[in-house]
């Protein structure tokens, strides 16, 4: 069924891959040019264990970090005090759109923590939630100057969060089985 709010590029990898894992590897680079982006990365992470990874990155050019864990890694307990992106995913909150790292409000964003951890100007920090707990978060983000992110951008990331959350939660699960 074609939903009208995503691009056909992003649609189509959703009809034609069946795994999280070809849909996750396809639909990054695919995402990133449609939201004009230079790094998208799918942060997955089992709520019950709090083990978590960034398990899919792509960066539209080689001077930007690619951040992809190769393992699983419990989160650090202080990282909900760091992070208030991270503390209002894990509170389920909506997602959250941020236009200037720089001058963020310091209630919604952690500027040294920004910095130091992923080195962006602007983000979307879009929650892959179900049941009230959270699963994974999708990180579009711009390097070098903010962004404004518009009516597209937020439609295409709502549609995504629907869509992606239980291949993340699929991709969790069958993770959890190997170990």
């Amino acid at each position: 069924m074609t939903d009208p709010t995503l691009p056909e590029a992003i649609q189509s990898i959703l009809e034609n891959y069946s795994e999280p894992e070809s849909i996750f590897t396809a639909l990054l680079p695919v995402v990133g040019e449609v939201l004009q982006c230079d790094r998208c990365f799918l942060y997955l992470r089992n709520p019950q264990t709090k083990f978590g990874k960034v398990a899919y990155c792509w960066r539209r050019s080689l001077e930007i970090s690619d951040i992809t864990d190769s393992d699983w890694k419990l989160e650090p307990a202080s990282l909900p005090e760091e992070d208030p992106l991270f503390a209002a995913a894990l509170r389920t909150h909506p997602s959250i759109y941020v236009e200037d790292v720089e001058t963020a409000n310091p209630e919604v964003v952690n500027k040294e923590f920004e910095r130091k951890n992923f080195g962006h100007r602007a983000l979307i920090h879009a929650h892959l939630c179900q049941d009230d707990q959270l699963w994974g978060i999708l990180q579009p983000a711009v390097f070098g100057q903010k962004r404004v992110w518009s009516a597209f951008d937020h439609a295409v990331v709502t549609q995504l969060e629907s869509k992606l959350t239980p291949l993340a939660i699929a991709y969790i699960k069958a993770a959890s089985v190997k170990k």
